[in-house]
């Protein structure tokens, strides 16, 4: 198989080769990015087999003779180069969200709507990192009690702003360990400090922001729509509402969701939890008594997302409370590519 990476030194695309090397997929890897990055020699071990691969120059015909290409690029460059990757007669496998909501492309998340995936006419779109987090948490749910409303907040770390996000929180909060003087931590201007990250438009150490995306007409952002449009398409319910509200918050890694779902029919807490026992890529952490249940720290760096605090809803009559964690970078980004890659080995 040959496969190639598009965006392969960013976070994203760094994991997507991870995640290759983890599950031991045997290909022939071409590693692509912009100029800045070209002629960087990177090791990687394809099934076994150390190597190093030379990173290339994007190019339109960069993709003659690729199998799959993996994207791991904003959506403007997803758009730019997509056609070259079909012409070439490769899958375009595009974690951006530039294809996500085209009638004409497949939405997946293969544990939830793998299916789809086959149903291609050479892109295959992967979903909002907070929507297949949330998703991954209620499929199991859904199995048993049609998902009728969601009320969601994320709380979302900051790698989901790419290297960038990280070097900002990491920045500041060592300028702010070494300046013990400033009253209640706050940064009063940013331009003072010099920071090279831009990332995020206040500070974030020591602080939440509560806009992620632009707004749209409806006050939402566009980040908070996602939830809604995307999960419509994943999980085959085109009538599904949610009303979201997305917050960056200082985590390195791992967004958690608050999740109120209103059901067709009621359920007890413990049919929920049966529900989820046993949900591929999904772990049950709901011990109260010994104070378990899901956190960022705890799904860092791993694929599986954790899901607990569940508990009867005191609005909806139908309702079910919850909250999960799952590691955006991995399971929301660059296991669940590669994961959909796998569904055509």
């Amino acid at each position: 198989m040959k496969l190639a990476i598009l965006g392969a030194t960013g976070a994203v695309g760094m994991q997507m080769i991870k995640c290759i090397e983890e599950r031991k997929i045997n290909c022939d890897l071409k590693l692509l990015a912009s100029n800045n990055s070209a002629g960087k020699k990177i090791k990687v071990n394809i099934a076994g087999n150390e190597k190093e691969i030379t990173i290339e120059e994007t190019t339109e015909q960069s993709f003659e003779g690729m199998d799959f290409v993996l994207g791991a690029v904003e959506a403007d460059f997803a758009k730019q180069y997509a056609p070259a990757i079909v012409k070439a007669g490769a899958v375009f496998i595009d974690n951006s969200s530039a294809f996500r909501m085209d009638p004409e492309v497949p939405l997946v998340v293969p544990e939830i709507n793998g299916e789809d995936a086959k149903n291609n006419k050479g892109i295959i779109a992967n979903p909002n990192c907070s929507t297949i987090i949330t998703d991954m948490a209620i499929y199991g749910i859904n199995k048993v009690s049609k998902i009728k409303s969601i009320v969601a907040s994320t709380y979302q770390a900051v790698s989901g702003a790419g290297v960038g996000g990280m070097k900002a929180l990491d920045e500041q909060v060592e300028y702010l360990a070494n300046h013990k003087d400033i009253p209640n931590h706050k940064i009063e201007n940013m331009a003072d400090c010099n920071f090279e990250s831009k990332s995020f438009k206040y500070q974030i150490a020591y602080n939440l922001i509560p806009c992620i995306g632009s707004f749209t007409d409806n006050d939402f952002t566009t980040e908070e729509m996602k939830m809604q449009n995307e999960s419509r398409k994943i999980m085959h319910l085109p009538d599904l509402k949610v009303t979201c509200t997305c917050i960056r918050v200082p985590v390195m890694r791992s967004h958690s969701i608050s999740v109120t779902l209103d059901l067709e029919k009621k359920l007890t807490v413990d049919e929920v939890k049966k529900a989820l026992t046993g949900i591929a890529g999904v772990k049950l952490v709901d011990d109260k008594q010994n104070h378990l249940y899901p956190m960022p720290l705890n799904t860092t760096d791993k694929d599986i997302v954790e899901v607990g605090r569940i508990r009867k809803d005191l609005v909806f009559e139908n309702g079910i409370s919850l909250w999960c964690c799952g590691d955006q970078i991995r399971k929301g980004a660059a296991t669940n590519a590669v994961q959909i890659l796998e569904l055509f080995i």
